[in-house]
């Protein structure tokens, strides 16, 4: 089986600004296989084209149409001409505007789209809170409660989406891995996926399960050990350079 491979980026390819050794490489190797290689992230806030970037810079070519988000997975869930209220970063508004959906500053509005956002504080709340309670689509781009910097842990988008929901009383609907919308952006992007590579079994192994993948556990990232991992990897390695290794044979 020859089928594409799909690979988170923090934790698989990167930690924060440092890239991981060998990775560079490995993705070499697979697409010198014959295989596609694209990137999935649940980072909403970043522009396509900066992770592309920085992709690129690190060794890895890459164009945008090889990375998918859980803000293009948000976006997915609406059409165009509908509205939109968001908290978010830039990547968010990239992807609702590439789906025709107009950013609106307050509601009524027909979705309240919520993603890692350094600029949430009460003010931003009170607007997705009256926006929901009139009615619109609460859409959380992903629920990780926390996310990565080079300093340790920080809040995650899914931290404040929780916020919104849990103010306005109304569950959210989650876009990002492991959910039915970017499940749905990855089929349709590449068709049947061969491996899902990530470090969290809870989003990265749910994500592989729910496209029919196999789940590659790397421990180069928040997982250490794969002892208790649910669902059970398929394959664990230290790194994506001995994944593929194990995958492909020595170099």
């Amino acid at each position: 089986m020859t089928g594409p491979w799909a690979l988170d980026l923090d934790g698989v390819l990167w930690r924060g600004r440092t890239p991981i050794p060998g990775s560079a490489e490995a993705v070499a190797r697979l697409r010198a296989s014959a295989r596609r290689v694209v990137f999935v992230t649940n980072n909403s806030a970043a522009l396509v084209g900066e992770q592309a970037a920085k992709l690129t810079a690190m060794g890895v070519p890459t164009g945008s149409e090889d990375v998918l988000t859980s803000a293009q997975a948000a976006a997915s869930m609406l059409v165009a001409g509908e509205t939109a209220l968001v908290i978010g970063g830039p990547g968010v508004d990239e992807a609702l505007a590439e789906r025709g959906i107009t950013v609106v500053p307050a509601g009524p509005c027909d979705a309240v789209v919520v993603g890692f956002d350094r600029r949430f504080d009460f003010a931003r709340l009170t607007l997705a809170f009256h926006a929901v309670r009139a009615g619109a689509r609460l859409i959380g781009t992903n629920d990780d409660a926390t996310y990565p910097t080079p300093d340790g842990e920080i809040p995650g988008g899914g931290s404040i989406v929780a916020a919104v929901a849990y103010a306005a009383g109304v569950p959210a609907e989650v876009a990002g891995k492991p959910f039915a919308a970017a499940a749905r952006l990855l089929t349709e992007r590449v068709g049947d996926v061969e491996w899902f590579v990530g470090d969290r079994p809870s989003t990265d192994g749910a994500m592989a399960r729910a496209v029919g993948a196999r789940f590659g556990l790397v421990l180069s990232g928040v997982t250490v050990s794969a002892v208790g991992s649910e669902p059970v990897p398929d394959a664990v390695a230290a790194s994506l350079a001995d994944l593929v290794a194990m995958q492909l044979g020595p170099a």
